[in-house]
């Protein structure tokens, strides 16, 4: 059973999956954002996961050999993301709209190749240096044509914070990858969850955040769906996938978030691109096929 489990093809299944969850969660978050405020939203969805993991605390104790020296990269893969990747996305998802945020991610994994050149040794060659610069072009070039609406007030602004969280994304997954080699998937999932509801909690004693002071059932929702079913599913099957391909190849599947949040965003929310915004959009994906195709990071053997 567990020779089936390792295949890739269930690698890349999973991944497609958490594809898919990812790409719900900007709905879900500008769901929930209706109705509470940012820092409350994202401190229940770390506690909605943190109660999902709490029952298999006695099974990590137990099948999980840590290491001392482990313990920064953990808490700076989980100071990446959640903590530093929820602060900016969620003020980016006031801004901007879902389906923006979602083409932002696009340049996610031109990143990531670039950070695992310098960090984990992979090669990176001049084209897709190329695509990363075509593809910021777009992102800035959809930010830039972005206008003002009721569900992206401050597009120019939302889609930098965006930018900002895909740099936090690129330090979580570069560290992730390192770390895949000693724990497990589902161990790093639940370290992501526990830390970041640790780190959040303070922020709901700010005098900025607004406390709640009803319930709104489908905002409420949308925070269990985020912990249980976004940070669980989504984290836990994207993890598995990163421990069992290179991250390179990995991070490739990224790309498929913009794809399915504008789908989203537009079936739920009712988000449209003008044309300039479809046109900067293409440039965002021909940016991504230079640095890809036929060129793609190779990673280093050993």
């Amino acid at each position: 059973m567990m020779g089936r489990l390792s295949s890739p093809v269930f690698a890349y299944v999973g991944l497609v999956l958490a594809m898919v969850l990812w790409s719900s969660s900007f709905v879900a978050l500008k769901l929930a954002f209706r109705s509470y405020d940012p820092m409350v939203v994202i401190f229940g969805r770390m506690v909605v996961a943190s109660l999902c993991f709490a029952p298999f605390i006695p099974g990590f104790r137990s099948t999980t050999l840590f290491h001392r020296k482990d313990l920064r990269p953990l808490l700076f893969m989980a100071f990446c993301e959640p903590c530093l990747y929820f602060i900016f996305e969620a003020r980016a998802l006031e801004l901007t709209s879902a389906s923006q945020a979602g083409m932002i991610t696009a340049m996610l994994p031109l990143m990531v190749a670039i950070g695992a050149r310098f960090v984990i040794g992979e090669v990176l060659t001049t084209r897709t240096l190329v695509g990363f610069g075509v593809a910021i072009l777009g992102g800035c070039w959809l930010s830039l044509a972005g206008q003002p609406s009721e569900n992206a007030p401050n597009p120019v602004l939302g889609n930098f914070l965006e930018f900002m969280a895909m740099v936090c994304a690129t330090g979580y997954i570069i560290s992730l990858k390192r770390l895949t080699a000693r724990y497990s998937p589902f161990f790093l999932t639940a370290v992501q969850a526990f830390v970041g509801a640790v780190f959040f909690l303070p922020f709901l004693f700010l005098p900025t955040t607004v406390r709640p002071e009803r319930f709104d059932l489908l905002p409420a929702m949308a925070i269990v769906y985020l912990g249980a079913v976004v940070t669980l599913g989504a984290y836990g099957l994207y993890n598995y996938g990163v421990s069992r391909i290179p991250v390179s190849r990995s991070a490739v599947f990224i790309n498929l978030i913009p794809v399915f949040s504008v789908i989203l965003g537009a079936l739920i929310l009712g988000d449209r691109f003008s044309f300039f915004q479809y046109v900067a959009s293409g440039l965002v994906f021909i940016g991504i096929y230079l640095s890809q195709h036929d060129g793609r990071t190779q990673e280093r053997a050993g």
